[in-house]
C-alpha cells in the first residue's frame, strides 16, 4: 500500500487560540468542534471547495499527521493520538503544486484520564457507527461472548474467512485521497490491507475494545503495509487481518497474534 501522508510546503501562518474541552464552541468559528477532546477526538466541519485541494494538519511538537478532506463529507473526526499536550490544527488549501495555504489554524490542549480511550472513537479512516452494517455485524459476531478476547477472536475470524485481497485495486490506488468504507468491504469482501485493518479495528471499537490502526513496514509483505493493535488483557497485541486472510485462504498455519517484532509501525490511527 503507498503512503498516504504529502508533504506540504505552507505559505501563510496564523495564530490560533489556547482552547480546552470547556471553551466556547463559538470561539471556533464553528469549523472545530472539541466538545468530545476528553475522548482523544477532534471534529472538523468544513465545505471544501470545487477543485482545491484542502487537508488538515494534526500536530504536536514536532511529531504531525496530515490528512485530507474530501468533498461531500462536511464532517470528520480525528485522533489526538500523540498523547497529552497541547495540539496544532490546521486549515489548509492548495494554492499551488505542493504550496497550500493556512485557512484556519487553533491550538488545543489534550489531557486524558486514559490514553487508550482515543482508540474507541470513529474517524476518518476508522469511520464507524452503531447504524452502520458493520457494527451490526460485530455485535451480531460477539453476541453471548463473554471475554474480550472472545469477542476479537469472533471478530477475526469472520474478517479472514470472508475477505479477500483486493488485487485491482491495489494496483490502481488512487493517490493518496484513497479512504476504506467498512460497509463496502462487507458487501464487496475484498480490501487492501488498509480496508481489511480499517473493517476490523471499526468492528473491535464498536464492541467497546480499544483497537489501532497501524501502517508501516512487515517482515510479512513487502510493500507499505497497514495491520492492527487491539488491547487485550491489559496490554497491546499486533493482529494482521490481511496476511492470516491469504494464510487461511492457503491452509498455512497461522496465529491470531502476531510478534510485534516483526511490524514497524510509522503512523497509528
Amino acid at each position: 500500500m503507498r503512503k498516504l501522508m504529502t508533504m506540504l510546503i505552507i505559505i501563510v501562518v496564523f495564530t490560533g487560540h489556547l482552547l480546552s474541552a470547556g471553551s466556547a464552541y463559538a470561539e471556533l468559528e464553528n469549523w472545530l468542534d472539541i466538545s468530545d477532546v476528553n475522548k482523544g477526538i477532534v471534529h472538523v466541519t468544513y465545505e471544501v471547495k470545487p477543485q482545491i485541494k484542502t487537508k488538515l494538519q494534526v500536530q504536536r511538537g514536532q511529531n504531525g499527521y496530515t490528512y485530507n478532506l474530501n468533498s461531500g463529507q462536511n464532517r470528520e473526526g480525528f485522533p489526538l493520538q500523540m498523547g497529552d499536550g497541547t495540539y496544532t490544527i490546521t486549515l489548509l488549501e492548495q494554492t499551488s503544486g505542493k504550496q497550500y495555504q493556512v485557512i484556519r489554524q487553533e491550538t488545543v490542549k489534550l489531557q486524558m484520564a486514559d490514553s487508550n480511550r482515543v482508540y474507541l472513537n470513529s474517524i476518518q479512516n476508522v469511520n464507524w457507527s452503531n447504524s452502520k452494517q458493520a457494527a451490526a455485524k460485530a455485535k451480531e459476531l460477539t453476541k453471548g461472548k463473554k471475554t474480550d478476547t472472545e469477542k476479537v477472536q469472533a471478530i477475526y475470524n469472520y474478517v479472514i474467512s470472508t475477505v479477500s485481497y483486493d488485487k485491482q485495486l491495489a494496483v490502481s490506488l488512487p493517490g493518496d485521497g484513497y479512504l476504506p468504507d467498512m460497509d463496502g468491504t462487507i458487501a464487496s469482501r475484498k480490501a487492501i490491507c488498509y480496508g481489511y485493518s480499517s473493517l476490523f479495528a471499526g468492528m473491535v471499537r464498536s464492541v467497546g475494545i480499544p483497537a489501532k490502526l497501524d501502517m508501516g513496514t512487515s517482515a510479512y509483505v513487502n510493500t507499505y503495509h497497514a495491520w492492527n493493535e487491539v488491547y487485550l488483557n491489559h496490554k497491546w497485541v499486533t493482529i494482521d487481518t490481511t496476511v492470516d486472510a491469504a494464510w487461511h485462504k492457503s491452509k498455512t498455519a497461522y496465529t491470531m497474534i502476531k510478534d510485534s517484532s516483526k511490524y514497524k509501525v510509522a503512523k497509528v490511527y
